[in-house]
């Protein structure tokens, strides 16, 4: 049993009786005390204080619990795994929970309230275990004084609590009222995961059976009766903005409202405010199709302001900065420029990716209401903080005035971090004086940014001549900044090892993209290790292993992230997963990796299919610490695996003078059904550890192990992505 301190005290965690019928609403206030409820609010009306909470547990007098969930939903399914968390140290049984989405409080959240980084579990799991212990607690003290039973002579078991002869028992809705004064202690006692009889367990999805039937969930669902619609039309190249245009025309066609120049440029933007075009044309009417006939008309006259860049001439500047670019973070053990001067051999491979783009299932979207001084915002946002400080700076409105309301959002992996479009709508809504939901046709959204950074990198390595490996090299340059983790794997493994960061300039906009630079680096770290384990003979997981060990036995240099035993469990994990045999491996490719503070491992085995290579399996082992939901966790494993092999393999973006040139999906290729794994298979490795990230670690790896195993069955390396875009073998 594990002892907690609350942090808080009493007053974070409020209480009111209800008025009808009696209950306990709980509302935990993870690090900060929050102001008390009057005794006239009622659990069927929760008041509006209530909602400046980060997660609560309401209790009726029927014994059924509710448990916001406080975090956007973006489909990683944290909307049922942190209440899982909650109702696991509550002693509830699942099936008596309802869950529901929480609002937007950080001032007393105390904790970021955002989908990204993979962070939500990892972040919550303390505060979330203890807002489930906190509830227990009052009730059993409640219990103890209504049965006369001493509080340590009472446990509980699925709602209920009971004596130790367990003839005495009392259901949670019964003793809810009586608990509302009991004062919660500075320690808490948590449950050992050995008790865990919801955590660990495959929970399905609370809003599947609503998504099945087509409940409006998501932002772009969100309307009301007086609602107007308006769309955008942005520069049509980065590194040009909107001049005039033929505003009478548009206006005086069907169905619209009037169009107009906004412009959403922030005095002080915060690192969410990441937009190359801040003046944009927006027209307003009451129909979708009438917008889209109106964009069609638009005349307009685009002035240039800075050049407009070119795919090619990305690469050519990629390639001169990785040498005079300038150096961002560094990493130096030993010496490796003597060794490699005195090496008997050595290799050096330049591996490059291209800016893609998130392609969200779910077009961007936002409802907005600016009255004089208050807002309303509705949509799919993984940033609702941000948005509400951005829209504070660019009207001038207090945050108290902000409401942001988090809607489940069809798809992010980054896209939505960004708070541009929450801000277009503000804008249009107070130009135009009444509430409007903005929609984002597909070609604006892929040809407005936000991308993942085009990145070039060089691998060095020096040998011995008995083909030892004696010094190791990288370095990356990317648009704008670098994708080298300097203290990553193999840090800490090699004597003579350096690591550089390089940063290059565009006007393209750039950002998060799922497992940020890692989707990058994983992939050519990975297929360089392969190609380092042919010259020394070895087979690639015993070269792994055995430069994990050198980093356990003999660490090189002051510090390095990872922890080489857990990286060891998943290497071993997989091979025995996959039988992985030494020597025979003909059509396997491995690669590991570690970010988001998870270990994941990847076997890919590929197969030739009239002259095109299919992939048959994969296998994947991972350590995340504790699983919170079995078959949720499988499910962010098995998406990831098929995101990365897909970008990998298929997705660019081809710039001409400052265009994007494919600008949709007829011409922006993703991977499709028949393309991705026959079959995913998905292995924990078992441990009591706090739980780590997991909607991005599976990604990485997959890329290496890709490129590994096309290596194996076409004796060709692949260092470029995508790999089949610009290889002739797979397009004759």
């Amino acid at each position: 049993m594990e002892i907690i301190k609350t942090k808080i005290g009493r007053r974070s965690f409020l209480k009111t009786s209800g008025a009808i019928g009696g209950g306990l609403l709980v509302g935990f206030n993870w690090f900060l005390s929050c102001k008390t409820l009057s005794n006239r609010e009622t659990l069927n009306s929760i008041p509006k204080e209530w909602f400046k909470i980060n997660g609560y547990i309401r209790i009726g007098e029927n014994g059924m619990v509710t448990i916001l969930s406080p975090n956007p939903e973006i489909g990683q399914n944290v909307m049922t795994s942190m209440p899982m968390i909650v109702a696991e140290e509550l002693d509830v049984p699942w099936v008596n929970v309802i869950v529901k989405q929480g609002k937007l409080d950080e001032d007393s959240f105390k904790n970021p309230q955002f989908a990204g980084g993979s962070l939500s579990i990892k972040k919550g799991w303390d505060p979330l275990r203890i807002a489930g212990a906190a509830g227990r607690y009052m009730l059993i003290k409640a219990a103890s004084k209504e049965l006369d039973i001493p509080f340590e002579n009472l446990n509980t078991d699925k709602g209920i609590i009971f004596d130790k002869s367990k003839k005495i028992k009392i259901d949670y809705g019964e003793i809810a009222s009586k608990a509302v004064d009991i004062k919660v202690p500075e320690d808490l006692k948590l449950k050992s995961p050995d008790k865990y009889k919801i955590i660990g367990t495959s929970k399905k999805n609370v809003e599947g059976p609503k998504i099945v039937n087509g409940e409006g969930l998501f932002g772009i669902d969100f309307q009301t009766e007086d609602m107007l619609v308006s769309m955008i039309e942005h520069p049509p190249a980065f590194g040009m903005r909107a001049g005039s245009f033929n505003k009478d025309e548009i206006i005086d066609m069907p169905g619209i409202i009037d169009a107009f120049i906004i412009d959403t440029t922030i005095p002080n933007p915060g690192w969410a405010d990441v937009n190359a075009f801040t003046e944009i044309i927006a027209i307003v009417g009451h129909k979708t199709w009438d917008l889209i006939q109106a964009k069609k008309k638009l005349k307009v006259d685009w002035v240039e302001i800075e050049s407009l860049e070119n795919s090619e001439e990305h690469m050519i500047r990629l390639e001169r900065d990785l040498v005079y670019g300038e150096t961002t973070e560094k990493r130096l053990d030993g010496k490796p420029d003597l060794a490699f001067k005195n090496a008997a051999k050595k290799i050096e491979r330049t591996y490059s990716c291209p800016f893609i783009a998130h392609n969200t299932l779910e077009p961007m979207n936002f409802f907005a209401n600016v009255q004089k001084n208050s807002v309303e915002l509705v949509g799919p946002i993984q940033t609702p903080k941000a948005l509400e400080n951005s829209i504070s700076s660019l009207l001038g409105i207090p945050i108290e005035n902000i409401e942001v309301k988090m809607t489940r959002i069809g798809g992010g992996f980054g896209r939505r971090l960004y708070v541009h479009f929450g801000l277009e709508a503000a804008l249009i809504s107070k130009k135009i004086g009444a509430p409007v939901k903005l929609m984002y046709a597909r070609e604006d959204d892929l040809t407005q940014g936000i991308y993942r950074p085009a990145y070039k990198s060089i691998y060095k390595a020096a040998f011995n001549n008995k083909n030892e490996l004696i010094a190791f090299s990288l370095k990356g340059v990317g648009l704008p900044s670098g994708p080298i983790f300097p203290n990553r794997f193999p840090a800490g493994a090699i004597e003579n090892y350096l690591a550089e960061n390089k940063s290059s300039k565009t006007n393209i906009s750039t950002g998060a993209w799922r497992a940020p630079k890692s989707n990058f680096t994983a992939g050519a770290e990975q297929a360089f290790l392969d190609e380092i384990a042919e010259i020394c003979e070895k087979d690639p997981i015993d070269l792994r292993l055995e430069l994990l060990n050198k980093a356990i036995q003999n660490p090189v240099g002051k510090n390095f992230d990872y922890d080489p035993k857990r990286f060891i469990k998943v290497l071993e994990l997989v091979r025995e997963k996959s039988s992985w045999v030494r020597g025979e491996n003909k059509n396997k490719g491995v690669a590991s990796y570690f970010c988001h503070s998870t270990y994941v491992a990847e076997v890919v085995e590929m197969v030739m299919v009239k002259n095109q290579p299919k992939i048959k399996n994969v296998w994947c082992a991972v350590d995340c610490g504790i699983v919170i939901n079995r078959d949720s966790a499988k499910n962010m494993i098995e998406g990831s695996i098929v995101d990365g092999i897909g970008h990998a393999l298929y997705s660019e973006l081809d710039f001409k003078n400052g265009r994007v040139v494919n600008n949709n999906f007829d011409k922006y290729s993703l991977i499709r059904f028949n393309q991705a794994p026959m079959n995913i298979n998905v292995y924990f490795v078992e441990n009591n550890l706090s739980p780590t990230g997991l909607g991005e670690p599976g990604l990485p790896p997959a890329i290496g192990a890709l490129a590994n195993s096309l290596y194996r069955i076409t004796g060709k390396r692949f260092y470029n992505q995508p790999f089949f875009a610009n290889d002739d073998l797979f397009n004759s």
